[in-house]
C-alpha cells in the first residue's frame, strides 16, 4: 500500500525584507560565478547543518560545499583545535616542509583510516584542490607504468584542469577547457547511466584481448566508486571486483577517486570499501581537512613512489592549518560517539529512497549512505528539478542538482546532522515534489 506525499508541517518562509546588497559582487566579481544565482542570499555565518544569511533566514544544508562539509559547518571539536593553533602561533605555510602539524595529521591518517581498513599508502600532498590531485595520479602512473594511455568512464568527472578534464566526461565542462580530442583517454560506458546497464567490464575485456581494437594496454583506469556529478551513480560491489581483477590481470593500475565519495558520505570512509578491492592509488579531497580548508591527498602504494624530488610541486601542497583540522577529522573514526550516531541519518534517508520511489514511480533514486540522487529524468527532467531547488531554498533549504541535463535533486546533509535538522530537510524535499 502506498501513501501521498503529503507536506510538511512547516511555518512560512519569513518574509525578506528585500533584495540583499550584492551590488559588489555584481561589479567585481566575474561572471563565473555560478551558485550564488541559485542561491541569492548573502550568507554570514553557519553551524551544523545551519546556514545563518544577513537578511535573517535561515537555511537547512543539504549541500555541504559540494561534498566538502561532510562534518558540517564549523564543527566543535575541530573548531577548537583549529583556535589553539592559531593562538600559539602555528606554522601557517610550510611547503613540503617537515612540520609539527603535517607529521600529527600523517600519524592520524594512518592510525585511525588507513591501518583499520588494511591500506598501506603512502601520502603525496600534491596541490591543495581535488583537481590536483587527479593531476598527480594521471601523472604517477604515467611515469610508474611507461605507458601513456588512460581508461575513463562516461559520466565521470575529476575535476577542471587540463589533465583533469581530459578524463572527465562532462561535455560542457570539457568544451570550456577546451578539451576537444581524447588526449590518450579512451571513454568506457559505466555500469550504469541514463542509458542503462552496460557490460563495462566485459567491453574493457575484449578491447585488451583484440590486438586489432586501435587500443593499447593503459597506464591507469581512473573511477569514482560512486559518480556524483554524473547523477548519482554507484558501482556495484561485483563489477569494482572485476573492474579490479582485469586491471590486475593485465598490469594496469587502478585510481580510485573518492573525492566527492570519501570520508564517509557512503557510510563507509571510502566507497570502494564495500567490494573489498584494494586500488593502487587513491585521490582524496573536499572532506578530509574537515572543515573547509583546502587540502587534497594523492594515496598510492609505496612501489609506485617513483618521484624525483621536486619532481611534482606546488606552492600549497601543504596546507598546515587543513592539517590541522584534518588531524582532528580523522580522530573521529575512532570516536565511539561519532560513529554510534552515523547509521541512523542514513536510516532515514533511505527510508525517503522507498516512499518517494512507492508514491511516484517515475521517480528514480539512486544512492548509499548518507547521498541520494533524486532523478526527475522520466517525470519532468531538469525543468522539474530546477523548480524543485528554487521552491527548496524559499523555503529553507539548499540542495544541488546534477546529471547530464541537471535533472537529479542531489541530496548530501552532514553526516553529523540532527534528527530536527533532518526533519526539516525532508519535509521540504516531500513539499516540492508535491508542488513542483
Amino acid at each position: 500500500m502506498t501513501t501521498a506525499i503529503t507536506p510538511p508541517s512547516l511555518t512560512p518562509p519569513p518574509a525578506v525584507p528585500g533584495p540583499p546588497d550584492v551590488a559588489v559582487f555584481e561589479c567585481h566579481e566575474s561572471h563565473v560565478r555560478s551558485y550564488c544565482r541559485k542561491f541569492p542570499v548573502v550568507f554570514e555565518r553557519a553551524r551544523g547543518a545551519r546556514l545563518y544569511a544577513e537578511d535573517g533566514r535561515v537555511f537547512t544544508d543539504f549541500f555541504c560545499g559540494a561534498g566538502s562539509l561532510n562534518y558540517g559547518h564549523n564543527h566543535g571539536a575541530i573548531k577548537t583545535r583549529i583556535a589553539d593553533y592559531l593562538a600559539a602561533d602555528g606554522m601557517m605555510h610550510g611547503l613540503d616542509m617537515y612540520t609539527g602539524a603535517k607529521r600529527s595529521f600523517l600519524v592520524a591518517l594512518t592510525e585511525h583510516i588507513l591501518r583499520p581498513r588494511g591500506l598501506e599508502y603512502t601520502v603525496q600532498f600534491p596541490g591543495p584542490t581535488g583537481t590536483d590531485a587527479v593531476e598527480a595520479a594521471l601523472k604517477l602512473a604515467r611515469k610508474a607504468t611507461g605507458r601513456r594511455g588512460i581508461f575513463a568512464f562516461s559520466g565521470g568527472y575529476h575535476g577542471m584542469s587540463r589533465g583533469s578534464l581530459a578524463v572527465t566526461g562532462n561535455g560542457r565542462a570539457r568544451r570550456a577547457g577546451g578539451v576537444h580530442g581524447q588526449d590518450e583517454v579512451t571513454f568506457i560506458p559505466y555500469e550504469d547511466g541514463p542509458q542503462g546497464p552496460f557490460d563495462s567490464i566485459g567491453f574493457i575485456e575484449r578491447l585488451l584481448a583484440d590486438s586489432s581494437s586501435g587500443v593499447e594496454t593503459p597506464a591507469a583506469v581512473i573511477v569514482e566508486p560512486l559518480q556524483m556529478e554524473g547523477g548519482v551513480y554507484q558501482a556495484s560491489a561485483d563489477w569494482l571486483r572485476r573492474l579490479r581483477a582485469v586491471t590486475e590481470r593485465h598490469g594496469i593500475l587502478l585510481i580510485c577517486d573518492e573525492i566527492q565519495s570519501g570520508c564517509g558520505r557512503t557510510g563507509t570512509f571510502f566507497a570502494f570499501e564495500e567490494s573489498g578491492i584494494v586500488p593502487d592509488i587513491v585521490t582524496v579531497s573536499k572532506s578530509i581537512s574537515g572543515y573547509g580548508l583546502p587540502l587534497a591527498l594523492t594515496l598510492f602504494h609505496p612501489r609506485l613512489d617513483v618521484w624525483e624530488p621536486g619532481e611534482h610541486t606546488g606552492t600549497f601542497r601543504g596546507n598546515q592549518l587543513a592539517f590541522v583540522a584534518a588531524t582532528a577529522a580523522a580522530e573521529l573514526w575512532s570516536s565511539p560517539d561519532f560513529l554510534a550516531r552515523l547509521p541512523e541519518p542514513a536510516r532515514r534517508l533511505a527510508e525517503l529512497k522507498a516512499e518517494l520511489t512507492s508514491v511516484e514511480p517515475e521517480i528514480v533514486v539512486r544512492g548509499r549512505g548518507m547521498v541520494l540522487g533524486i532523478d526527475l529524468g522520466r517525470c519532468g527532467g531538469g525543468e522539474r528539478a530546477a523548480a524543485v531547488q528554487r521552491y527548496a531554498f524559499d523555503h529553507g533549504l539548499i540542495v544541488e542538482l546534477s546529471g547530464r541535463d541537471d535533472e537529479v535533486v542531489k541530496v548530501l546533509p552532514p553526516l553529523t546532522i540532527t534528527p530536527e535538522e533532518l526533519d526539516h530537510g525532508i519535509g521540504v524535499l516531500r513539499a516540492a515534489l508535491l508542488t513542483c
